[in-house]
């Protein structure tokens, strides 16, 4: 398939905050994005946006959430992400969105595989004994 833009984004622009903006549930209107393009939007911005258009729910994605799939503005909105440990930086589970004929949305979790563990030697003789890598809690 080839891509109408090519693979670059442009800095500023529609397709930039297409893929960039991020829903923010403590604004109202749109903010500065700590991403550092682009902007971020409150619940308003969401619902004026579904009213104006006549739908009933945003379905985004490109930002990493810990259980695969989050709503936001009472169900407005939802983000999906469907890689799990994303990276291998996240404990993210990923998800996957179905929508039947009666426009029911059901979603299928993607759990992390078990992570392997991790260990630094520096050989016979180095003096050195294996280490345990440090834990990195969910947060």
């Amino acid at each position: 398939m080839t891509r109408p833009f090519g693979t670059q984004i442009p800095d500023c622009g529609l397709l930039c905050d297409l893929l960039w903006s991020d829903p923010d549930k403590d604004i109202t209107g749109w903010s500065e994005n700590d991403r550092g393009v682009s902007f971020t939007f409150g619940p308003d911005v969401v619902s004026r946006f579904l009213q104006k258009h006549d739908m009933d729910l945003i379905c985004r994605a490109h930002q990493v959430v810990e259980d695969g799939y989050e709503f936001f503005s009472k169900r407005q909105l939802v983000t999906l992400f469907s890689a799990p440990n994303y990276c291998g930086e996240f404990d993210n589970a990923g998800a996957m969105m179905s929508v039947d004929e009666s426009l029911l949305c059901s979603f299928q979790i993607l759990k992390p595989a078990e992570k392997k563990q991790k260990y630094v030697y520096g050989g016979l003789g180095s003096g050195s004994k294996p280490v345990t890598p440090k834990f990195k809690s969910k947060s």
